[in-house]
């Protein structure tokens, strides 16, 4: 099976998407993974998480011009929603999601 591009990830029209851009070095990235593990448990089946490494995939970074990690883009049917760049609590983060899934 082909191997979806970031733009097909993202514009899921049944789920909203919440995508990570983290770096392995990033101190407060590795704060926040129990938290986006955490919401993808407690969302699972209403909420897709995507994790992209920038150092990895600096065409999508730069796309949606980011510039700190970590930043969190929340897509409900393709559209960019929501935006945080760095750590941020999870019962936050699970309010923000709460509004857009069904």
């Amino acid at each position: 099976m082909a191997k979806k591009s970031f733009n097909e990830l993202i514009s899921s029209p049944g789920m909203p998407v919440l995508v990570d851009f983290y770096a392995d070095w990033c101190g407060p990235c590795k704060t926040m993974n129990p938290v986006i593990q955490q919401v993808a448990s407690e969302f699972s089946g209403k909420l897709k998480v995507i994790k992209v490494n920038v150092d990895n995939n600096q065409a999508a970074a730069s796309q949606y011009r980011v510039q700190g990690v970590p930043t969190f883009i929340l897509f409900h049917k393709g559209q960019q929603v929501w935006r945080q760049s760095g750590a941020l609590p999870g019962n936050q983060l699970k309010q923000v999601i709460s509004q857009y899934v069904s």
